[in-house]
């Protein structure tokens, strides 16, 4: 698709994509703009379809909002129930004693929603992490588990559940002696599309 196709017969429904995905994040037009080396005057004109978009600007502008380049150019409106069966779940390459999946089909739009399995000791990683500014939900499904939380430290067991800022660092550790599972829930969304694509489908999925 050469940029004319996207000036002309695209540039209205492009515009009203990206509106409804950033919108969705609560991203204000100088955060992507921000994101994707533009600026929030170009991103207002091309929201309202006053402005042609080049490929290489719409990729970025895709990658910024956690989406595919085809999610701007899919017509078709999205079915109101997504069914995700369990060994479809698009999952990160393996960790020692750590596996995460994600429970939401992408394009993501309102919240994304992860699922978490630790082997006794396993972790999410040596250090703390921290991604965006939105709401976290994390809550226990089975096991026992220490979330740090920036200076504070929770122990938390099956059924436990709490909401942080997700601004904030935070690890999660298994220190029980079974497996632990966890839920992450994130609204609105913050991940960008290269996160997303190491999701991918597990072997004989």
């Amino acid at each position: 698709m050469d940029d004319i196709a996207i000036a002309t017969k695209n540039q209205a429904v492009i515009g009203e994509k990206v509106k409804a995905f950033r919108a969705a994040r609560r991203m204000s037009l100088r955060a992507l703009g921000d994101a994707t080396g533009t600026t929030a005057s170009f991103l207002s004109q091309l929201e309202r379809g006053l402005s042609g978009v080049n490929i290489s600007t719409l990729m970025r502008i895709a990658g910024a909002l956690g989406i595919s380049l085809t999610d701007l150019f899919d017509d078709a409106s999205p079915p109101v129930g997504r069914v995700l069966r369990k060994d479809e779940r698009p999952a990160l390459p393996p960790a020692e004693g750590y596996r995460k999946m994600l429970l939401s089909r992408r394009p993501i739009r309102d919240m994304e929603v992860y699922i978490g399995e630790f082997d006794p000791g396993g972790s999410t990683g040596e250090k703390p992490y921290s991604h965006g500014d939105s709401q976290e939900l994390f809550f226990v499904i089975r096991g026992e588990v220490e979330l740090t939380l920036g200076e504070e430290r929770h122990m938390l067991s099956s059924g436990d559940s709490i909401e942080y800022p997700s601004s904030v660092p935070h690890k999660t550790v298994n220190i029980g002696t079974e497996t632990a599972e966890v839920i992450w829930m994130i609204a609105p969304p913050t991940s960008v599309a290269d996160d997303l694509d190491q999701y991918l489908p597990r072997p004989g999925s």
